[in-house]
């Protein structure tokens, strides 16, 4: 009789993708809603044939040789900075992560956090809350409109597109920087002009941040960087956190050199750069980009689809090293 394979959760996922792996295999699924420490999650992951994990859990030499049955893992995100993507190529272990289905719903959040930030809707609302409103003025909470401001994408990848088409009817300049070619849909769609970095930040009234992590965008957006931009700017970030020296945008926002962020992803998650919280002109939210129900699940079903795929030997929807695939 053939062994049912065995898959770990690391942290519990929506049901539908549950409810797919549970079809295939014996399930362990993490009880408690936390991340499982490094300890806890190389012991549980030691008999495992496969693992859905989360951003947090950091797949690297020492996850692999703790888990020498490991026929796959699925990364529960669209981004996988998290996984040594040619170790667990040099190990044959097929990777997977979770794009297309959290790309409207994180286009949309990075929306969200552009009118919060340039109509300062957190602030005035927390005057409201506290009683400080002493009745309307004309001189109050002044913000900046976004029609015809100039969009700037860094990272014009497919949340980067989607946002840069939700601007039409703001009637937008787009300009993109980043990605490993222009934008051929933006540039037909929208006139979107790609520009090298020093143009990019020159021009862009708005920069939304898409681009994943790699040893080339960590700290794009330095002091000097953001020195680069307009004061008047406004800098939207659901991308990854440590795109942005966060401690340089606490300087340039409290010396009045940017006139404010919108942030969902920080540096050093979850915890911020001293002065961020205090700062009126920010808007803080804790990595919320993706969630909704439509998106969380749609990210539950695509991970399990993965790795049913990997566990069952074809090939996975959304793989991140197929080569590996070939060998098998």
């Amino acid at each position: 009789m053939t062994r049912q394979p065995t898959v770990v959760v690391t942290r519990r996922v929506p049901e539908p993708g549950l409810e797919l792996l549970r079809q295939h295999a014996t399930v362990w699924v993490n009880p408690e809603d936390r991340p499982l420490s490094r300890e806890e999650l190389l012991s549980r992951i030691a008999t495992a044939d496969g693992v859905l994990g989360q951003l947090t859990d950091r797949v690297d030499a020492g996850f692999f040789d703790a888990a020498p049955n490991l026929r796959g893992y699925a990364n529960y995100a669209v981004g996988f900075d998290n996984i040594d993507v040619p170790e667990a190529t040099r190990r044959g272990v097929p990777v997977s992560n979770t794009p297309d289905v959290l790309t409207n719903a994180t286009a949309e959040m990075a929306w969200a956090l552009l009118f919060a930030v340039a109509r300062r809707v957190v602030e005035t609302d927390a005057r409201l809350r506290q009683g400080q409103w002493p009745g309307w003025g004309p001189f109050q909470f002044l913000g900046q409109e976004l029609t015809g401001k100039t969009l700037g994408i860094f990272g014009p990848g497919r949340i980067g597109t989607a946002m840069a088409r939700m601007s039409r009817g703001f009637a937008m300049p787009v300009v993109t920087c980043g990605g490993r070619k222009p934008n051929e849909t933006l540039i037909r769609e929208l006139g979107a002009k790609p520009l090298p970095f020093p143009e990019f930040l020159a021009q862009s009234d708005i920069i939304s941040i898409h681009a994943p992590l790699t040893p080339e965008t960590r700290h794009a957006f330095d002091a000097t960087a953001l020195a680069a931009m307009k004061p008047t700017a406004l800098l939207i970030n659901t991308g990854r956190g440590p795109i942005i020296d966060e401690a340089a945008l606490v300087t340039a926002l409290r010396a009045g050199r940017l006139a404010g962020a919108g942030l969902d992803v920080f540096e050093f998650e979850p915890r911020l750069a001293d002065g961020l919280t205090s700062l009126p002109n920010v808007v803080i939210t804790p990595h919320i980009g993706s969630a909704t129900i439509t998106a969380r699940e749609g990210m539950a079903r695509l991970a399990a689809q993965n790795l049913v795929a990997m566990l069952t030997g074809t090939t996975p929807p959304t793989c991140l090293n197929p080569a590996v695939l070939a060998g098998r």
